[in-house]
């Protein structure tokens, strides 16, 4: 299933805050909980779907969270000897909390387990997850003595550059013995290594969602994935479908995975994204939304979070596909990874805004129709989404 482009313009109204940070004793900070004093989307995309015996979380996720501080406006790449000056810089939490505050955003009740150093980086990156975001942080340890992973990335010609420094925290950090249960789990697999928590997950009922990195070793052979084998879908870019399935064709390396896991999904860049179910025998093919990037960090973590939100919410497969890009499409026009994913009311913006462009393609308008179901016209409180600002030391106006 195809669609035509829609025209869009950005309509993602943001308020720049700073995080209140608060200095922690011991190896545990104290968690948020998920009452009136957070921040919370106005929708729930699992509310017709939740019952009392519903698992605690909608999503479990775990990894490495970074600082992420972010150069923007650069005319080029630096030059080595030269001095570059950016026309904007914001800090945000990197790394997995791309991932998980693009889950929060979009309502579901999301968990991580990540290690945090007992520095000022540690203590900001927690707050704007667990205070700011509302992200469950029950899993997650602080480690005395080791510091905040950092990266450096410079955004430019709409691609990006990164320097990352780090180094790994003691061996039990910070996945916990057992995941808790969810109703799903995202997962990054290494070529080449398992990750146990992946198969308990899995046998808990959890639906692992999957995406890989590049394969260094050039080997690309999906039997050095071994995990595979335990996820519902997998989400890899339009290279790394190819090289893994030795096909010359993304759409043909989506089926060909299809053998492996029982649903694909490539994803194509600038011309969108295809999907694939063994199951139930859906195939949809989503263009891409045309916008102009100011960052493209975090673009893909905000892709699968959309996926899986419409996964869950038990959504045809195109309507997956284009949430999970139009998600996308809006996050790059912010700066920063996890504090640049949008929220529904910036959703609800964006649908009221292309519905009003004039000469707009109808076709266009029926393929993301499914949103008017999902932000009524009643949605018309914003929430205040915290925004990358320049230094960690900002604080929200009073």
């Amino acid at each position: 299933m195809t669609a035509s482009t829609v025209s869009t313009a950005s309509a993602a109204a943001s308020v720049a805050g700073g995080a209140h940070r608060e200095h922690h004793e011991g190896t545990h900070r104290e968690v948020a909980q998920r009452d009136g004093s957070h921040r919370h989307p106005q929708v729930d995309p699992l509310a017709g779907l939740r019952t009392p015996e519903d698992p605690p979380w909608d999503v479990y996720l775990t990894g490495t969270v970074f600082l992420d501080i972010v150069f923007t406006g650069l005319d080029s790449a630096p030059v080595r000897g030269t001095e570059s000056w950016a026309r904007g810089m914001g800090s945000s939490p990197g790394g997995v909390a791309n991932m998980a505050t693009a889950l929060a955003r979009l309502g579901l009740r999301t968990s991580l387990a990540a290690a945090f150093g007992d520095d000022h980086y540690g203590d900001y990156c927690w707050d704007a997850l667990a205070q700011g975001e509302g992200i469950d942080l029950t899993p997650s340890r602080t480690v005395p003595g080791w510091h905040s992973p950092v990266t450096v990335s410079m955004a430019y010609e709409g691609e990006r550059t990164m320097v990352s420094h780090g180094h790994e925290p003691p061996p039990e950090e910070p996945a916990p013995d057992c995941p808790p249960r969810a109703r799903a789990a995202i997962a990054s697999l290494t070529p080449g290594s398992r990750a146990p928590w992946i198969a308990q997950a899995a046998a808990n009922g959890t639906r692992v969602f999957a995406d890989v990195g590049w394969d260094d070793t050039g080997a690309w052979d999906l039997a050095g994935l071994p995990d595979l084998a335990h996820c519902e879908a997998f989400l890899p870019n339009a290279e790394e479908a190819m090289r893994y399935t030795g096909t010359d064709c993304p759409r043909a390396a989506a089926h060909a995975l299809t053998e492996h896991v029982p649903l694909a999904v490539v994803t194509l860049g600038a011309e969108g994204a295809y999907a694939v179910d063994r199951r139930s025998g859906e195939s949809a093919e989503v263009p891409a939304i045309a916008v102009e990037a100011l960052d493209p960090t975090g673009a893909g973590d905000v892709f699968v979070a959309g996926f899986v939100t419409g996964t869950l919410a038990g959504w045809p497969i195109a309507d997956r596909l284009a949430f999970a890009g139009l998600t996308a499409a809006l996050s790059v026009q912010e700066f920063g990874g996890s504090l640049s994913a949008p929220g529904w009311s910036e959703i609800a913006a964006w649908w009221r805004r292309v519905q009003s462009v004039e000469g707009q393609d109808p076709a266009a308008l029926r393929r993301y129709a499914f949103l008017a179901d999902l932000v009524p016209d009643g949605l018309v409180r914003p929430w205040p989404l915290r925004r990358a600002v320049p230094t960690i030391g900002f604080r929200r106006p009073a």
